[in-house]
């Protein structure tokens, strides 16, 4: 198969092109089937089709047509995916030892609270 050097990199290319085709083949599919949701089911069909039976070139056609709605839905998906994580981990980690302190300070201020309770809470946001 490699006999020789030129064998060889034909087969790196043609690996290569393979991977680079399948990694954009995914990439088309997930934003066809999940993230377009303006587009109809028929519609969706057809491009599937043309992937089946014109990879390459319907796969060229979809990026140079449909390019820049993929990125702002690649891009609207990952902000909204950025935002769910930073409610997960805001909700996961609590509230901060400042917030708690701002917070009975406000209340100290209201005259809702005393010194010594805002002291005791305090103390509490603080750990002690």
């Amino acid at each position: 198969m490699w006999s020789t050097f030129w064998n060889f990199l034909w087969s790196t290319v043609v690996i290569f092109a393979f991977v680079a085709y399948l990694l954009i083949l995914f990439h088309i599919l997930s934003d066809l089937l999940w993230r377009d949701k303006s587009t109809s089911g028929v519609v969706k069909a057809i491009w599937v089709l043309f992937l089946i039976l014109f990879p390459y070139l319907t796969a060229l056609v979809y990026v140079i047509v449909r390019g820049r709605g993929m990125s702002e839905r690649a891009l609207a998906q990952a902000q909204s995916d950025r935002k769910r994580a930073d409610d997960y981990i805001r909700e996961a980690a609590g509230r901060s030892p400042a917030q708690e302190i701002a917070d009975a300070k406000a209340l100290l201020d209201a005259g809702v609270v005393t010194a010594d309770e805002f002291d005791r809470l305090k103390a509490g946001a603080l750990g002690r």
